[in-house]
């Protein structure tokens, strides 16, 4: 679509209703969308945001019976929890339903009649995975057993993470069913379903030669592997007895599949946002003029362009998607983010422990945003995302442009005189800043569009670091009026450029600057052309604090978090190291063991992991190579008193000889601790 959309359809993938939402939920997905949604309507574009929970499947009816309750049971509980933590966080989506809803129960029976009377589907009865014992076909999740590609033996019936490969249940080496975890039998049943192979040409020709040059290289390289491999028939109906009934004879017991139901949510939901505004909803999802964009993770890539986009051709009446920007994973702490090992941060939670900080999140996430490979969340880099960037630099401005505004003219913006070549050039390039990043987001490149952002208030503390309207004052009060005034516009433009990225501080920015109260709407487009944004006289209000300081003692305490869930997923039988080899008391006897101090320490280099230390053991001081540089860093140990082991043969560790070892106790969680005495001693103490 080269010419611009009369409409923006933007959905988000539908969460599932059998947990909250968590980082990498956020990082791959909500972000991205509300940050392009929010530019939108700030160019004046039509836009719906859609979005709600995904609450049929099989991962809802496993978590129904472990906890003893009803599948709506469960969803009513988690579609709360995220509709909550969404709205909280600022997630500005128009509407955000939920597939329980009658309004889609409704569209997506229809749906599915419709393309049944059209002879769309293929009817077969095959055989499936059933399980005796509980008497119950199993699909999908239902069921785990080996890989038949990769040998993961904890593969599931529908896909195995370990290698990405999706399969039928019935693919599966040695299965067992998860629910009685007897071995299944094979038994016939009936299904429908979407010819995926009678598809295959219009898809090769849409995605691999219309679209090869727009979409994402992650996106277009699987929906390729996908088509040369040759696509097949695709089940969209299943044995459950949670779901949309299949709305045709003969299929009691069978619901349709989620995957068939799930994106055919957007539809509903936007039939219901119009419901609850009397709009149409129809040119929405059936005009040729409205550009539709599905925001999702990498996961879902082969289901929102390949199988819903063989789902609307058939049906004849829908657009096709113009793009999937789907993201790559997020990680936590270097692992991989887990729901069923709790390895995450949950997003209600961090907003328990970071009230009014959404913003700063968003930051973070959007800085390291895994859009072309996966990437790690840190809570170290988060913490150096807010107080090095949003407090050092974006706060730092603003709060500068404030206080000297009130110091100086009483909250009034002066009048400037004549501009300089250096006030010239800012202003200009203020001007080229609404196009810079609108570029980036035009191409799904919100990581580049935000630091071109973080650019606008970098180049202002240049600005004011350059000028020194602190020390003008006193001799030329003229001229530092023309520098206030010059600062006050780009405190203007940011109010107005951080809106997609950073709206609660957006929010903050436009009230106290008193822009919503001006004539003339500061908008993108006005940064973009006008020669000022506040004019002479305006009057500001003292701005309040954007961005506080995050102290080490918050980000140790999420870190705590996450190392209890290390402990408590280890089995009790791996928490310890198993006991090593009996020795007799003359071995033992034989090693020397003494207190030593530490006087000097420094990196190894080229050694990520090395320290070479400089050690007091009473009797001569000795250089120790110790792996110890990604716990502690030199200056933290320089003075510390540490067990050493004496009479280790000498060893050259990168070309540097060490004479001694160490002692240090590991934590379950990896944590290396110093085995050191509780009150200080004489270095060379021996220890027995």
């Amino acid at each position: 679509m080269n010419q611009t959309p009369k409409r923006y359809t933007i959905t988000a993938a539908l969460p599932y209703a059998n947990g909250p939402v968590h980082l990498g939920h956020l990082a791959g997905v909500y972000i991205p969308a509300d940050i392009y949604t929010r530019y939108l309507r700030l160019q004046g574009r039509d836009v719906v945001f859609i979005c709600g929970s995904d609450e049929h499947g099989v991962p809802i009816t496993i978590k129904a019976k472990k906890e003893g309750v009803s599948p709506q049971t469960v969803v009513d509980r988690y579609h709360e929890i995220i509709k909550k933590s969404f709205s909280d966080f600022g997630i500005s989506f128009d509407n955000y339903s939920r597939t329980s809803a009658s309004i889609h129960h409704e569209t997506a029976a229809n749906f599915f009649k419709d393309l049944y009377d059209k002879g769309q589907f293929v009817e077969e009865t095959t055989e499936q995975l059933f399980d005796a014992e509980a008497q119950q076909f199993l699909a999908d999740r239902f069921v785990m057993g080996t890989c038949p590609k990769c040998g993961n033996t904890e593969s599931y019936g529908d896909q195995c993470e370990q290698c990405g490969t999706s399969h039928n249940a019935t693919d599966l080496i040695n299965p067992k069913s998860t629910l009685s975890g007897s071995t299944p039998v094979r038994k016939q049943t009936k299904h429908w379903f979407l010819p995926l192979d009678q598809h295959q040409d219009w898809l090769k020709q849409w995605i691999i030669d219309d679209h090869k040059s727009d979409w994402k290289p992650n996106v277009y390289g699987q929906c390729k592997s996908w088509i040369d491999d040759g696509l097949r028939p695709r089940a969209v109906t299943r044995d459950l007895d949670w779901g949309i009934p299949v709305p045709v004879d003969n299929a009691q017991g069978k619901v349709l599949y989620v995957w068939f139901d799930a994106p055919i949510g957007y539809i509903s939901a936007t039939k219901e946002w119009a419901q609850k505004t009397g709009a149409n909803w129809a040119p929405y999802w059936q005009d040729k003029d409205t550009k539709l964009v599905h925001f999702i993770g990498k996961d879902n890539i082969v289901f929102h362009c390949i199988i819903f986009p063989s789902m609307l051709k058939a049906h004849g009446d829908y657009i096709l998607p113009d793009n999937v920007p789907a993201n790559e994973f997020l990680n936590l702490e270097g692992d991989k983010i887990s729901t069923s090992r709790n390895w995450a941060v949950w997003l209600h939670e961090y907003l328990l422990d970071f009230p009014e900080q959404q913003d700063v999140l968003r930051y973070a996430l959007t800085a390291n945003a895994p859009e072309t490979k996966d990437n790690d969340f840190t809570w170290a880099d988060f913490q150096a995302r807010n107080n090095n960037e949003l407090v050092a630099i974006f706060g730092n401005f603003i709060n500068r442009v404030s206080v000297l505004t009130h110091k100086y003219y009483n909250g009034e913006v002066p009048e400037p005189k004549a501009f300089l070549e250096e006030d010239e050039l800012v202003l200009n390039e203020l001007k080229a800043y609404p196009r810079v990043i609108s570029d980036s987001i035009e191409r799904y490149r919100f990581r580049e569009a935000q630091s071109e952002l973080i650019n606008v208030a970098r180049a202002g503390n240049k600005y004011l670091a350059d000028a020194e309207p602190w020390k003008l004052i006193k001799t030329d009060p003229e001229r530092t009026a023309t520098v206030m005034y010059v600062a006050l516009q780009i405190a203007g433009a940011l109010a107005v450029l951080s809106e997609p990225f950073l709206p609660f501080t957006s929010a903050k920015l436009k009230e106290s600057l008193g822009l919503n109260s001006l004539d003339k709407s500061l908008n993108w487009e006005r940064i973009a052309t006008a020669d000022d944004y506040i004019a002479p006289g305006h009057i500001i209000a003292q701005s309040p604090l954007l961005f506080r300081k995050i102290e080490d003692e918050e980000i140790e305490l999420q870190r705590n978090k996450l190392a209890q869930t290390k402990i408590d997923n280890q089995p009790m039988e791996e928490a310890h190291t198993p006991q090593k080899d009996l020795i007799n008391f003359d071995d033992f006897t034989k090693m020397d063991l003494r207190v030593g101090t530490i006087l000097s320490a420094e990196k190894m280099p080229k050694a990520n992991k090395l320290l070479v230390l400089k050690v007091d053991v009473g009797i001569d001081q000795r250089t120790i190579v110790s792996g110890i540089a990604e716990h502690f860093t030199p200056e933290e140990i320089i003075g510390k008193q540490v067990c050493v082991l004496l009479n280790l043969a000498p060893r050259a560790i990168r070309g540097t000889e060490s004479q001694g070892m160490i002692l240090m106790a590991e934590d379950a969680d990896g944590t290396l601790r110093f085995v050191a005495p509780q009150q200080k001693i004489m270095s060379g103490a021996s220890i027995r």
